[in-house]
């Protein structure tokens, strides 16, 4: 294996051991980028404006049986807008009495939410749907606020999340249960399925509102109550995301909303309390393991999804202007912070002098910027631990052999803005491979065949998204075939939808969101066996 990924996601450290000796970091190449090249619509950019003169009026206290309220020892914490560095809200923090207040609510709420009917729980779950699509300009607002979005790539989320709410709304009526008779014909066999029961869901600060909207939807969809917890960073789209669903009219206690800074001591608290009955979280691999093994004590269900290393390979014979356009796509949006984003670019030796030229030209003509700023086409990292983290994960490929095609460096302006970064001259071999990058950082590796490829690809501990690009597509398949991940994508950076399972292998996760099988995430199959004669 090459290198142990200590953790997914943002909260590790970056390794520490060199994979060689290099030359000293080059001087920072300055970002000249031409924004035409990416032209914001004329939607985002009229939110964008009216973001920019109005701060967030959204939900700023927890949410318990029905009612926004403060913490209960009065704490709060500040949410930050990490374009600018300025604090932009203040935040109710929930404490453990809060959570298991709040469980306790979900408990009682839980039987009568799971003997809801089909019909009614789909036309609760339709109007919050509705509302969801209704509130899209200030979603998309307010997640360029606290999380950097730039608004195209926001309006974007709030649309995938609002097609994951339909579809959930859609699976209620499809899951039945079935008849059988048994193989000697003397019962009838009734299969049923039943809420799991009350659930945890822990959502990330790099997708606020698309991985709470599904994890709360496949929820609630099948009869669970729920208890969000959305990251500390990002707790404002959270917030708005549950407003809409209260505002649908679910009962109280269906819904917790819990922000907290105090995420380890309430996880803890609740995945004691063998009344909760599920955690679905979206996180590091190490907090995953965390909770797993808090899991364990219960018996309670986990669906994680969890942190990733994607390869995206690039083969002979590819459409070299495809793969440099999808790979700006699969590497920079989100300013790279994104669990099935490009983690490896794995290049065939015969191409890859030509895609480096032809990417490196496409980096350049990105627009880093504020994302109210019209013409911005990648916004800033979330805090600066995690634009100094990406400095020094840049310092240690240098010092590994590398070399630094275009940026390297951060941006010196207001907020945690790096410059989109282009390595190459690193051997498959190096330790650094093994590391999540979560930044704009693309490193390229050579490799000599398909082979070579997708050995590269699986010597990693994670195995949640990879790309291929190819012009033959039974290469392509062969390819994706032997890559180790829960999804593969081909000629192609966009593929999740609510149709599809989205979820990784290995220390990627278990468990899946999305496609026909992850409302049975929360839902458990009950036998009921009736004699005939």
């Amino acid at each position: 294996m090459i290198g142990r990924v200590i953790g997914g996601h943002h909260d590790r450290p970056p390794h520490t051991r060199p994979c060689g000796r290099g030359t000293a970091l080059p001087s920072p190449i300055v970002v000249r980028p031409d924004p035409r090249n990416y032209p914001m619509s004329d939607k985002a950019a009229s939110a964008g404006q009216s973001a920019r003169t109005q701060r967030y009026d959204g939900p700023l206290e927890l949410l318990i049986n029905g009612e926004w309220t403060q913490a209960e020892d009065t704490q709060t914490f500040v949410v930050d807008d990490p374009s600018s560095g300025q604090a932009v809200a203040t935040m109710a923090d929930a404490s453990v009495a809060d959570a298991l207040t709040a469980l306790d609510h979900a408990v009682d709420a839980q039987k009568a939410w799971g003997a809801l009917a089909a019909g009614p729980r789909q036309r609760l779950l339709r109007q919050a749907a509705d509302n969801v699509e209704a509130a899209g300009a200030e979603l998309a607002a307010t997640m360029a606020l606290e999380a950097g979005k730039p608004l195209p790539e926001a309006h974007g989320e709030v649309g995938a999340s609002v097609a994951y709410i339909r579809w959930y709304v859609d699976q209620i009526g499809h899951t039945p249960g079935h008849l059988a008779r048994s193989l000697n014909g003397e019962w009838d066999m009734q299969t049923v399925y039943r809420p799991v029961g009350p659930c945890l869901l822990i959502s990330p600060w790099n997708f606020p509102l698309l991985v709470a909207a599904r994890k709360l939807a496949a929820a609630l969809a099948a009869g669970c109550t729920a208890l969000v917890k959305p990251a500390g960073l990002t707790p404002l789209t959270s917030a708005v995301l549950v407003r809409c669903f209260v505002e649908a009219g679910l009962p109280a206690g269906v819904i917790g909303f819990l922000p907290t800074t105090r995420d380890a001591d309430i996880s803890e608290a609740l995945m004691a309390d063998a009344r909760l009955r599920k955690v679905s979280f979206t996180g590091s691999t190490r907090v995953g393991s965390i909770l797993m093994r808090q899991a364990a004590t219960h018996v309670q269900g986990s669906q994680m999804e969890l942190g990733g290393n994607g390869p995206l390979i690039v083969l002979d014979d590819a459409d070299l202007d495809l793969a440099v356009e999808q790979t700006m796509i699969a590497k920079f949006r989100n300013a790279g912070q994104v669990c099935i984003g490009a983690n490896r670019l794995i290049l065939q030796d015969s191409i890859a002098d030509e895609f480096l030229e032809k990417f490196v030209k496409a980096a350049s003509n990105l627009a880093p910027g504020s994302p109210f700023e019209k013409g911005t086409t990648m916004g800033p990292l979330i805090s600066s631990a995690q634009r100094d983290r990406a400095v020094s994960i840049i310092r240690q490929f240098v010092a590994a052999g590398g070399e630094v095609l275009y940026g390297g460096s951060a941006l010196e302006r207001p907020g945690h803005f790096m410059e989109p970064t282009v390595i190459t001259g690193v051997g498959v071999e190096c330790e650094l491979a093994g590391e999540e990058l979560f930044a704009p950082i693309a490193v390229a590796y050579r490799v000599a065949d398909d082979r070579a490829a997708t050995d590269f690809a699986n010597a990693v501990d994670h195995g949640l998204s990879a790309y291929v690009f190819s012009g033959d597509l039974g290469r392509a398949l062969q390819v994706a075939d032997e890559v180790e991940a829960g999804m593969v994508a081909i000629n192609r950076a966009l593929y999740t939808d609510p149709s599809g399972p989205f979820g990784g292998v290995k220390a990627s996760g278990m468990g899946r969101e999305g496609g026909h099988e992850a409302i049975y995430e929360f839902l458990e199959s009950k036998l009921i066996a009736a004699r005939l004669h």
